[in-house]
């Protein structure tokens, strides 16, 4: 697979995840978080298990221990954000969590000296820049929730770095499907320690779970482990930055929620980011070294 299909792939999986706000406002008004996730991950994992059974016989130890690690990252950026929006604006917690797109380079930096290229800095700023057009409300005052929703941000750039370093050593279809069914199971055990879990209790309740499971869990996840093993992780993580632009489109669809002139232009920017580090422009202001005939 070339890098670029494996980027729009990755494209796809942002889009789903852009539909998972419409299922989590719902989902959330029925279900506890721990419970939700939980929900989540276990509808997903026996729905990729039951069609990977076969690549399942071939899961060695390695491979479980990678999707524990995995899993722990995934419960980890939800309870972040799902926990923070409790108690912060949800304009204000997508510009946080939209962080993810600096944490990325600068973990790859500080952890493995990896120096971010000219294009990839650069559209790493466009992209947190559109992000604040499109999300923020114009004023910073710091309230509980900020704090978990960095934190999630935080898990969710190591999430990707980690996924960039299993697949590349482990089965990626085992990887992706071991992960859900370890993230629904530790979930499941915060649920029945600090929650009542409880199954959803009406047909909308039941949409917003399995359009989370399916939809943006079982075939968004699977992309996103498949495709990393093609491309780098500061592609993913600007790619990524799409989301709440996605989000934004659904929302007007589905709920008929216009975006205002500043949230058009920062979906505008955060486009303008991708371009800048796909087509990589200052390549074509390096001049090309001359080579003698020989």
């Amino acid at each position: 697979m070339s890098q670029r299909r494996a980027d729009l792939l990755l494209v796809l999986a942002t889009a789903m995840w852009g539909s998972s706000y419409l299922f989590m406002k719902s989902g959330l008004e029925t279900l506890d978080v721990f419970n939700l996730i939980a929900l989540r991950f276990l509808i997903a994992f026996l729905v990729t298990a039951a069609l990977f059974c076969r690549e399942l016989r071939h899961t060695d130890r390695h491979t479980l221990f990678c999707s524990m690690i995995l899993a722990i990252n995934l419960c980890l950026v939800f309870t972040g954000i799902l926990y923070g929006l409790k108690s912060t604006s949800a304009a204000k917690a997508g510009f946080l969590v939209a962080l993810t797109v600096v944490f990325v380079p600068l973990l790859n930096f500080v952890l493995f000296r990896k120096k971010p290229g000219m294009n990839v800095s650069a559209g790493a700023c466009l992209s947190l820049t559109g992000i604040g057009f499109l999300t923020w409300n114009g004023q910073f005052i710091p309230q509980p929730g900020d704090l978990l929703c960095i934190l999630g941000a935080l898990a969710n750039a190591i999430y990707i770095l980690l996924t960039d370093h299993f697949t590349k050593r482990v089965n990626t279809i085992c990887l992706g499907v071991w992960q859900m069914g370890f993230a629904g199971i530790f979930a499941l055990a915060f649920s029945f320690l600090i929650e009542t879990p409880h199954l959803p209790s009406g047909p909308d309740a039941w949409v917003s779970v399995l359009g989370l499971a399916i939809l943006c869990s079982a075939a968004g996840y699977m992309l996103q482990t498949v495709a990393q093993k093609y491309t780098v992780p500061a592609h993913a993580s600007l790619i990524f930055s799409l989301e709440p632009v996605f989000a934004a489109l659904f929302a007007f669809i589905f709920m008929g929620e216009a975006l205002p002139a500043r949230g058009t232009i920062g979906a505008a920017i955060i486009l303008s980011g991708i371009i800048i580090m796909e087509v990589d422009p200052w390549k074509y202001f390096h001049p090309r070294p001359m080579h003698a005939n020989r």
